[in-house]
Order: structure tokens, then C-alpha cells, then sequence
């Protein structure tokens, strides 16, 4: 009785288990023996493990050597005739059948010696419901029955042929081994993460004959890595030709509002991480097709690939832009009305944003970090999981999709000059940054190695690399943010604050979801009446680092250079830019989004609508661009790298160049408005006062919004949030769909409290002023531990010299010696009543 395609399946889904390292090639042939039985195992063996000799040559070659050293044994003529006579019979049968196809017809050229008949092998019988639970019994690997193991026991040419085959096995399996260590060498993962996983052997896909099942569509948007990528996994359970795409649609990204999902230097960095994805695909022997959408219409892309490639099955992995949610959510839909199965898994941030609810926390403090946490502690979603090896091959479909090349899709496009000359405005982006999966692995692996030690404390220091510099791997999925949590947990030094970035992440994401308008629409009213700036001067002085202000201007200059700068310059450059040009925050969310590398729709939103004072959660602070300066760059280097024209002013002034001597100018060759430019503005604290002015000017004419009683802003509740609120009748939700507005108290700045009941108090006056004085406690906390360190190494030395007269002192009396010189006349401090150094003067007060 020929076997059933169930018992195909069971081979098939037991060699994935021999690749897995969690059966041993002895196993599996056995399986083959008991399920296929001995003719079905002799013809289909070899073309059943084809696939692996370009996957993995070792098992394969493991394999190989167990099917010749089985069949070695069987000399029969007769029984030679007969096996290629039923080998012609079944590649006449399977021709139309979807388990062999051109493999069989390898077969037959295929030639092994055919020594002696053995008709005991057909005696083999093992159940295969019995093969998983006994992985570890000898008598099953081998394939043979308790007799014939006696037998074998007893000739002592089986037991030498047995030792051969046993020696071989395990010489094989050692090469596997090594290849395995190889494998994990070439990877740049943490010491933490390859404890964790020590042993692991990458997933291998099988591809079955390419007529045997239609190809799957493997779409790639913002997840260009192969670790820890579940839509990819998805794609290879499937068992069938996988087919990666990527498909650009400029007006699907930007959305309905000035989003600016895509500038200049994030294209820019897409197109190199496209590039360096292309090569990590290829080195699993697949590779990447591009696509421009037809007519701006991924949906348009994907009907006509499908028509194209016979696929039914589209698999990708979630984007939380409301828009980009939409245009999925269409696709999907569109396509399953076809009959395409679509599947898109979660793994862009830790935790869904769609699946966050506030049941049970209430809204108070929303905005805040803390309060995300609770609600998601509170109610919590899917498990995070561990996260995924990468692949090791892909299933190749028969032919593939017409694509166009990376270059067509525009990324990046150089400007020209009148003379045709290119503008390369991005060679020093390529030359600070590594655009490859492995490059984020590496950085990752550099940090928790080394910066993550200062991070808790010196994160913010700008002339220190203290940071991990990994939002852009973030933000193209280059580097999960599962991979990267179950790393830094695994570290040797658990930081905290650096995991609790995560958090603020999906918090962004979860803040876009409620508010789809959140880059462009001020989500307190009260504060889209502002009266800004209109000096487009200012603005201009701003972008390219020239306002007068050294840390201001190094860091708007390093972001032009480089795409990126950290987290505490970009606070200082957006306080600059709100509270003392008093600019409106779209112009500088619009900027970063434009030369940021990690440019992020939700993150860069929720920052600047906090810092424009309009956001769900008010920054409590203001940062001083001098104050911070001395907090982040003590000794100018950072300032010195970035404008190297106050290279030779002396640190203490370094950040204050306008205090400087003329004569100190001079050496230094500064001339103000042609070497160094002048400041823009003067009298920072006379800004500050008329920011303050203008907020509570807008403030009392929109009383509606500010809570008489609390002195908070009132913001007006998305009917999500008012579905989910605790205590609101169903009343109330019905109303809410019906159009009518529910405020909230949201967290709102104390000084802007102060100032509403006192319209006429300045900066200065307010109790409550909130531009930071850092480097003042900063200071005085180094010099406190400068202090200690210093009592602490003189008392150390005071003690081991006191150590030493003692010892000397003890061995002289020992001796019957004189005491050493050093001690015959020292005074003695014994405090007594007599003693007049031990009497505290009268009238002096201590503490």
C-alpha cells in the first residue's frame, strides 16, 4: 500500500524537527523506514532532502551518509531490478502529484552499489503516533528490532560497520555544531542575549515543488530585518514560495494633514536600509522586489501582483498611523473579498496602541507615562513572547514578480545645481551611521556593553556618546522593540530609565491613535489663539544653527550633518525655538521631520505639541540655552565639534561668547557677525515674560477650557476615551456619539496656574518659574563628591600609615627594640577636661 499524503506531511514536519536540533538524523531516517516503508524510502529519500544541500550541507550530508550506509547492505540483483522498476513505476504516477517533480528524475541519475538483499528491513515497524515521544530510545533511532540488534551484537563485522556509521554520525554532527557556533559568531548579538538562546539553530524553509502551493506575498513596510520578525515566520509555516515585496506610495505615507511622515534624511536612510535588507535577503536566497504603486493605490499594487503571481496569502506586519491603519484595513478587506488570505501580525511596538484601554484607571494624569503604564498593568494584552530567530533560507517561488529598481522609487534623490552639479547634502549621514540590521545589533551591543553603565545618570551629556543612538533601527524595525527589551533586561547592567523609553514610544503611538490630528492640531483649544512670532528670520537663524547661542547652534548644526542629535539637545533646541523666539511648535516639528534620520510621525508630535504647551502632558520645564549648556557640555567639547570657530575660547566662557574680553576675542580670532554670527535675541528673560504674557492672555479669553476650580486645562475627550471612562452613564456614551463635547482636566504647568491668578507677575516673580537651574545643584553635587573622595582617600592613607608605625612599633617590642624615632616624641590628643583644644568657646553656635 503506497503512502497516504498524511504520511508525506509527517516526513516533511520531522525533518523540520531534525533542523531544529530536536531529532537526530538517525531518528528521522527510522521515521522514513517505518512510515514510507523500504522501497518508498529508497526512492523518495534522496529527492526529499535536495533541498538541504544548498541550506545546510552538513545535515545533509549527515543524511546522505546514514541513506548509503542503510542501502549498502542489500546486494540482490533481483531486488536491484525491482526497485528501478518501481522507481520508473512512481515517476510515472507522481508526475501530476505535488511531492516530487523534478526530484524524482535527479533520482534515477542518481547511482548508489546495491551489495546483498536484506528482507529483515522489511520487518521494521514503528508507529509514527510513537516516534515523537521516544526521541531519546536508541532502538527507534537505529530502525532496527531487539532481534536484529542481537544479531548485530553478534557479528562482529555489523558491530565494526556499526561503529563506522556511529563515528560518522557523530562526526557530522559535530561539523553541524561548529557551523551552528559560526552562524551565532557572524551575528552581532549580546552576550546576554546568545546565553539565553545557546544552542538555538536558525529556521530553515522547506520549499515544497513550486507547483505544489501558490506563493505568499511577504509585504515589508517598516520592518526591513530578519530577526525577530513575525510576519516572516508567518510566511515560512506556511510551507509554500515566499515572495518579499515593498511597495512606496508618497501619498499613502503622508496621510490627510501636514504630516511629514517622510523627509528628506529619513528617505534617505529608508533607501539605504532598503539596500542593506536586499543583501541579508540574498543571503538566504532570496531577494527583495520593488514596487512603485500604481497610482499611488497599494491596494491597485497588490490586486494586480496577485493576478500576476497566483498568490493567496498576504502576510505584513502592523503600521499604528491612523491612515496607514485605514489603507491596511482596506486592503485587507478588498482582498479577502477575492479569496486572498491576510494575515498582519503585531510588532512595531510592545504593545498594541488599539488594544490600550484606561478600564479601571480612570483618566487622570493622562499624557503622562506613568499613567500609560498603569493602564496597560491594569489591563494588560498578549504576552510579549521571546523573540525570533532569523531564517536561514527562504522558499523561492518558480518566477518572480516584475519589480523596478530601488533607484525608481526615488528615496534618494540628490538636488541639482544650475550647472548639473549633484548636491550631496547626505555624505556625512553615510559616513556616521551604519545602515544595516547587523549595524543595529552591533550599536546595540556597543551600548549595553559600555554607555549603558552612564546612562541613568549622564544620559543627558551631549559631549559623551551615553546614549544608545538606536531610534532610527526603532523606527525602520530594523531593531525590534522585543529584541531590544529582552536584551537590555538581560544585560549585566539593567537600566531602568533606558527600558522605560519603550514605554514612552508606544505611548506616543497610543496618544496618535486618539488624536489623528496630533502633528498639526494643537489638542488644547486655548492654545491654537496663540500669537506667534512672525520673523521668519529667526526661524532660519534657528534651522541652521546660527543663532548666537553655541549648545543651540551645535546641536541644530549637528542635526543637519548627521540626522540626529539626543534627546536632552533636542528638549534644549525646542525650548529655544517655543519660549524664547516664541515660534510656533508645527514649524519646528515640521523641521525635525524633515532632517531627523528617525524622523517618527507619533514621537516627534507628542514631544513638540508638550513643548508648545498644547500637548496632553505640559514639560514642567524650560531649558535655558546657556544653564543647559554648562549641564550637558561642562567643558565645551561637544560645542568645540560643532562650531569649531569658539574652538579657542576657554571653557568657563566657551558658552557665553559675548562676555568675553575683546582681547580674549581676538586671540581667539571670534568676530561676531562675520566668524560667529550675533544673537538673534538679546534679553532671553524679556522673551520669557511676554511668552508668559501670551499664554495667559489666550488662557482668559478661553475660559470654557481652563478649570475654575483645579486651574487646569480642559481638553475635549475623543469618544474613545469616553466609552472607556469609569462612571459615565450609558447616556452620557450615547450623547457622546451624538456629538457633544466632554472636557477633561489634563496636566497643566504650575506656573501657568500662578500666572493666571496674577497676570502681571513676571518670570522672575513667579514662584513656579520653570527654567531649569540644573548646573547649579549639578556643581555643587560634583563638588560635594570631589570633597568626599578626597576625605575618604586621605583618611584611607592616614589609616594604612597609622597601620604601618603600629606594626613596626609591635615588632620592635617584640625584639626587645627602642620604639622608632618617628614615634618618641609625638604629641597625644586625648581629649580631657583639662585639655583647652576640647572645650568649645563660648557664644559660637554649632550645627
Amino acid at each position: 500500500m503506497p503512502p497516504s499524503k498524511g504520511d508525506h506531511a509527517l516526513v516533511r514536519e520531522m525533518l523540520k524537527e531534525v533542523l531544529t536540533g530536536r531529532e537526530d538524523p538517525e531518528g528521522f531516517f527510522a521515521i522514513c523506514l517505518s512510515v514510507l516503508g523500504h522501497r518508498e524510502t529508497y526512492s523518495m529519500f534522496p529527492a526529499l532532502i535536495k533541498p538541504l544541500s544548498t541550506a545546510n550541507i552538513s545535515v545533509h550530508s549527515t543524511l546522505t551518509l546514514i541513506y548509503e550506509e542503510y542501502f549498502s547492505k542489500t546486494g540482490d540483483d533481483d531486488l536491484e531490478l525491482a526497485l528501478a522498476l518501481s522507481l520508473m513505476e512512481m515517476e510515472d504516477q507522481q508526475l501530476s502529484t505535488q511531492h516530487l517533480q523534478s526530484e524524482v528524475r535527479t533520482n534515477q541519475r542518481a547511482s548508489f552499489q546495491l551489495n546483498s538483499a536484506s528482507s529483515s528491513l522489511e520487518k521494521t515497524s514503528i508507529k509514527p503516533e510513537d516516534q515523537v515521544g521516544r526521541g531519546n530510545d536508541r532502538m527507534v533511532k537505529t530502525g532496527f528490532t531487539n532481534d536484529e540488534s542481537k544479531t548485530q551484537d553478534n557479528d562482529p563485522q555489523n558491530n565494526d560497520k556499526a561503529q563506522t556509521k556511529k563515528d560518522a554520525v557523530e562526526e557530522s554532527t559535530n561539523l553541524m555544531e561548529n557551523q551552528t557556533l559560526n552562524q551565532s559568531e557572524k551575528t552581532n548579538r549580546s552576550k546576554s542575549r546568545r546565553k539565553r538562546r545557546k544552542g538555538a539553530v536558525g529556521l530553515i524553509g522547506l520549499p515544497g515543488s513550486p507547483s505544489a502551493s501558490p506563493p505568499v506575498l511577504l509585504w515589508f513596510r517598516r520592518d526591513l530585518r530578519l530577526c525577530d520578525n513575525p510576519a516572516l515566520h508567518a510566511a515560512l509555516e506556511m510551507g509554500a514560495p515566499v515572495i518579499p515585496i515593498f511597495i512606496w506610495s508618497s501619498e499613502e505615507e503622508e496621510g490627510p494633514g501636514v504630516t511629514v511622515a517622510a523627509g528628506g534624511a529619513s528617505k534617505y536612510w529608508l533607501h539605504q536600509a532598503l539596500a542593506c535588507f536586499c543583501i541579508s535577503l540574498n543571503r538566504i536566497g532570496s531577494h527583495l522586489t520593488f514596487l512603485e504603486a500604481e497610482k499611488q493605490s497599494s491596494l491597485r499594487t497588490l490586486k494586480q501582483l496577485v493576478k500576476e503571481t497566483g498568490a493567496r496569502t498576504l502576510l505584513a506586519n502592523a503600521l499604528y498611523e491612523p491612515w496607514l491603519k485605514e489603507r491596511d484595513d482596506a486592503v485587507v478587506s478588498a482582498l479577502q473579498k477575492e479569496g486572498v488570505e491576510c494575515k498582519i501580525s503585531h510588532s512595531y511596538c510592545l504593545r498594541d496602541p488599539y488594544s490600550v484601554s484606561t478600564v479601571g484607571v480612570g483618566l487622570r494624569g493622562i499624557g503622562s507615562v506613568s499613567h500609560f503604564m498603569s493602564c496597560c498593568k491594569q489591563n494588560p494584552g498578549s504576552a510579549i513572547g521571546v523573540p525570533l530567530d532569523p531564517p536561514q533560507t527562504l522558499p523561492t517561488p518558480a518566477c518572480w514578480p516584475q519589480g523596478v529598481p530601488l533607484e525608481a522609487l526615488g528615496l534618494a534623490r540628490m538636488p541639482r545645481r544650475k550647472d548639473g552639479k549633484i548636491i550631496d547634502w547626505a555624505a556625512n549621514i553615510r559616513k556616521s551611521w551604519d545602515f544595516s540590521e547587523d549595524g543595529a545589533h552591533a550599536r546595540l551591543d556597543d551600548f549595553l556593553r559600555d554607555g549603558v553603565y552612564r546612562y541613568e545618570k549622564e544620559s543627558g551629556r551631549a559631549d559623551a556618546p551615553n546614549t544608545s543612538s538606536l531610534s532610527p533601527y526603532l523606527h525602520f524595525g530594523q531593531l525590534s522593540p522585543r529584541w531590544l527589551l529582552w536584551d537590555a533586561k538581560g544585560a549585566r547592567c539593567r537600566s531602568p530609565k533606558f527600558q522605560r523609553k519603550l514605554a514612552w514610544r508606544d505611548l506616543a503611538y497610543w496618544q496618535l491613535t486618539l488624536f489623528p490630528d496630533l502633528p498639526w492640531e494643537s489638542i488644547r483649544p486655548p492654545y491654537k489663539a496663540l500669537r506667534w512670532n512672525t520673523d521668519r528670520s529667526h526661524l532660519k537663524a534657528w534651522q541652521r544653527g546660527k543663532t548666537g547661542y553655541p549648545l543651540v547652534d551645535a546641536a541644530m548644526r549637528q542635526l543637519w550633518l548627521t540626522g540626529w542629535m539626543n534627546n536632552y539637545t533636542r528638549h534644549v533646541v525646542a525650548s529655544f525655538l517655543i519660549a524664547y523666539l516664541h515660534l510656533p511648535w508645527q514649524e519646528g516639528y515640521r523641521w525635525f521631520q524633515d532632517t531627523l534620520v528617525d524622523a517618527d510621525v507619533a514621537i516627534d508630535a507628542m514631544m513638540w505639541q508638550n513643548g508648545g504647551m498644547c500637548g496632553l502632558d505640559h514639560w514642567n520645564f524650560v531649558m535655558h540655552p546657556v544653564d543647559a549648556a554648562l549641564t550637558c557640555d561642562p567643558y565645551g567639547h561637544y560645542v568645540r565639534k560643532w562650531c569649531p570657530e569658539l574652538a579657542d575660547l576657554p571653557d568657563e566662557l566657551i558658552h557665553k561668547p559675548w562676555k568675553c574680553p575683546a582681547s580674549m576675542l581676538r586671540r581667539a580670532r571670534v568676530v561676531f557677525g562675520e566668524t560667529y554670527p550675533e544673537r538673534i535675541v538679546v534679553d532671553l528673560e524679556e522673551r520669557r515674560n511676554q511668552s508668559l504674557q501670551d499664554v495667559a492672555s489666550v488662557r482668559k479669553e478661553f475660559g470654557q477650557f481652563v478649570d475654575k476650580r483645579s486651574g487646569c486645562d480642559l481638553v475635549p475627550l475623543p469618544p474613545r476615551l469616553v466609552s472607556e471612562a469609569l462612571g459615565w452613564s450609558q447616556r452620557d456614551g450615547a450623547a457622546a456619539k451624538e456629538g457633544k463635547q466632554f472636557l477633561l482636566p489634563v496636566i497643566t504647568r504650575m506656573e501657568f496656574k500662578y500666572q493666571q491668578d496674577d497676570p502681571d507677575a513676571d518670570a522672575a516673580s513667579n514662584p513656579y518659574n520653570a527654567v531649569l537651574k540644573g548646573y547649579v545643584s549639578r556643581k555643587r553635587d560634583e563638588t560635594i563628591a570631589f570633597l568626599n573622595q578626597q576625605d575618604f582617600t586621605a583618611s584611607v592613607m592616614y589609616e594604612g600609615a597609622q597601620r604601618r608605625e603600629r606594626l613596626e612599633r609591635d615588632y620592635r617590642r617584640m625584639e626587645g627594640l627602642p620604639p622608632p624615632p618617628s614615634a618618641r616624641g609625638r604629641a597625644r590628643r586625648t581629649p580631657t577636661a583639662k585639655d583647652r583644644f576640647s572645650i568649645v568657646p563660648g557664644g559660637v553656635v554649632t550645627s
